[in-house]
């Protein structure tokens, strides 16, 4: 017997069942008692007057941590009455991400993803090179188009969520990110490039560590018309909290710039809005930041308009 099902219901279910899932867990643990993050809602925080409990939730996967130890125990408690869960002790490997305990700190690293993805790829006994991709090379649409285009993406996609631990590739993955229509036989040599520089250093990671403060810093610069294909500039900006790097981003910009000045202060705008939202996250679990933070620009002309209202137009 063949049974016809309506594949556009039955899509339309699957997609909304995520956010069932979402919507029935935050029911329940809020019911806790923890607050569910205005500021990113995938995180859920509860204050007592021994300490704080965090929660973060990625769909099924949970990562519960804090300084309230009492607290934390009921809460897998609960969690067990309510769902089908399974402790998995102490974190060391959440969603390709390996955590690495040492008296220097925690270090966070894919190096399994990463030899994984040489493998998959046969860059596994390729030669390393020093940089992730090779100095003043400008990509272009032009060219022979790479002959399959499907693999070109899926690599691409994959290098994306390596730039979790690895911002040193952070600029060079939003090279090859912006080719993924039609790639060329450049682009591809690009990603290979990346790949080599990979295979360099495979366990590169970022590493945690207590620096003895609390301050927010922000790095931002801009280059000014970076981009042969459409002159627009590329923002990258890094922050560091407690001395600790924790957000990072290479994009180019939505809109074409008229001058170094204006490209460099789109480049604050977009740094000043990210530091607002992590400050936020801060405030809400307990984290009280000092205050200013201090954002780094070398561009005089894009200060003296930050310092100045008058010029804002």
């Amino acid at each position: 017997m063949v049974r016809f099902v309506d594949f556009a219901n039955l899509c339309m279910a699957l997609s909304k069942a995520p956010r069932a899932w979402f919507g029935k867990f935050s029911q329940a643990i809020e019911r806790f008692g923890m607050i569910k993050g205005k500021s990113d809602h995938s995180v859920f925080y509860k204050r007592s007057e021994k300490g704080i409990i965090l929660l973060v939730v990625y769909v099924d996967d949970i990562v519960i941590t804090g300084s309230d130890t009492a607290g934390i125990v009921s809460l897998k408690t609960f969690l067990h009455s309510q769902f089908q869960t399974k402790d998995l002790g102490t974190l060391k490997y959440f969603l390709g991400v390996e955590v690495i305990r040492s008296k220097k700190g925690i270090l966070l690293s894919q190096r399994k993803y990463i030899l994984d993805l040489l493998t998959e790829t046969g860059k596994l006994g390729a030669k390393p090179c020093n940089t992730p991709m090779i100095p003043n090379s400008q990509l272009t649409s032009e060219g022979e188009l790479f002959d399959d285009p499907e693999r070109y993406r899926r690599l691409v996609g994959k290098l994306n969520y390596l730039t979790v631990t690895r911002p040193d590739i952070a600029y060079s993955v939003s090279i090859v990110s912006q080719f993924m229509a039609s790639p060329t036989i450049d682009h591809w040599k690009a990603v290979e490039q990346i790949l080599n520089y990979l295979k360099g250093a495979p366990g590169r990671g970022i590493v945690y560590q207590n620096h003895g403060h609390m301050n927010i810093e922000c790095f931002a610069d801009a280059d000014y018309a970076g981009s042969k294909e459409n002159r627009r500039s590329t923002t990258g900006f890094c922050v560091f909290f407690g001395g600790n790097l924790i957000s990072w981003k290479s994009k180019k910009q939505n809109v074409v710039s008229r001058s170094s000045a204006e490209s460099e202060y789109r480049a604050m705008a977009q740094a000043t809005c990210e530091i607002l939202w992590i400050y936020h996250i801060l405030d809400e679990i307990g984290l009280k930041a000092s205050i200013p933070a201090k954002l780094w620009c070398d561009n005089q002309a894009a200060l003296h308009i930050a310092v100045n209202p008058v010029f804002h137009e």
